[in-house]
């Protein structure tokens, strides 16, 4: 009995625990595949979604990282950016919603596109891409989801938070940009007023980084500085 006990907590027995499971995990796909994200996301169950109560929207289409190499994130003026995240660059139709699961390729890189519900008011890139075993450093992210309205929802803005750059479109125009290295923070940029039209509105999103995290919130405001939750969201 003593000789089973010292056996289970050898440092020969964890390691030999850790692979196992480690191979359970890649046997199950869960290595390299949306369902390992479950910290952070969760895979759409509805073709419906909502914001949540503070008005951010958690259901996008993600694509997986975009190599784009940068040592600094100092960088990232309106005018590099500008550039670096021209619609030109976008990996397929702009302002079209991309499938499910559709492959684009970038260069020499094959990616993915990712329907993912975030389980927080903003959306954790960094953990998309390590959950996927993906490049996390020196990226670029393409985001995009489709809202519906019941009718016009005028004098709205887009308010945003990135870390770190990024670029923000409504039905191919564009609306906000957030330049230079910085943190997320709720709230960071608005829009000029904006109106979310009746029927389908498709956003797009740009967020690029060098070294550190990367992630972003996005939300629209009222002319009293209310979020705006009367909308729903689908992209499968």
């Amino acid at each position: 009995m003593r000789t089973k006990q010292l056996f289970k907590r050898s440092p020969l027995y964890a390691l030999l625990a850790c692979s196992i499971a480690n191979a359970t995990l890649s046997a199950s796909g869960k290595g390299n595949s949306g369902e390992g994200h479950t910290p952070y996301f969760s895979t759409p169950v509805s073709k419906i979604a909502t914001p949540n109560a503070d008005g951010f929207i958690g259901r996008w289409l993600m694509l997986e990282p975009i190599d784009k190499p940068n040592r600094s994130n100092t960088v990232f003026t309106d005018s590099y950016l500008r550039e670096a995240l021209s619609p030109d660059n976008y990996p397929g139709q702009f302002n079209v919603l991309p499938k499910n699961g559709q492959k684009v390729k970038v260069g020499k890189q094959s990616l993915k596109w990712h329907s993912l519900d975030s389980k927080l008011f903003n959306v954790k890139l960094f953990r998309f891409a390590t959950g996927l075993e993906k490049q996390y450093y020196g990226i670029i992210f393409w985001v995009v989801t489709a809202i519906d309205c019941e009718e016009d929802i005028p004098n709205v803005r887009m308010s945003v938070g990135s870390n770190s750059g990024s670029m923000w479109w409504l039905n191919g125009e564009e609306a906000v940009i957030l330049s230079g290295d910085r943190r997320m923070v709720m709230d960071d940029c608005m829009s000029k007023r904006l109106t979310l039209k009746k029927g389908r509105n498709i956003i797009t999103g740009a967020i690029i980084n060098g070294p550190g995290m990367s992630d972003f919130c996005l939300r629209f405001i009222d002319n009293e500085g209310k979020p705006v939750t009367n909308f729903t969201i689908s992209n499968l």
